[in-house]
């Protein structure tokens, strides 16, 4: 047989199972990216003069999907899982 020899090798990466690895892009990764989306959402508020006013609906209009993502998070901290 040609792969008598051929062990497979199930190392974890740094140190990290693939579900620790996803678990951790997901809460950070996402995270980061929330957080340079509300600096989009700021600069474009500045630039475009909006106001008070239009600053308030541009963070609420489109940060409002971010919502859901942060409430899930929160969810899942108070049950413990």
């Amino acid at each position: 047989m040609i792969c008598q020899n051929v062990q497979v090798v199930n190392e974890a990466m740094f140190g990290m199972n693939e579900e620790q690895i996803s678990e951790l892009g997901l809460t950070w990764g996402i995270a980061i990216f929330i957080g340079f989306m509300l600096f989009i959402i700021w600069d474009l508020a500045r630039k475009s003069g909006a106001g008070k006013l239009g600053t308030f609906v541009l963070f609420f209009v489109l940060a409002f999907g971010m919502l859901g993502f942060i409430a899930k998070q929160v969810i899942k901290w108070m049950m413990g899982l």
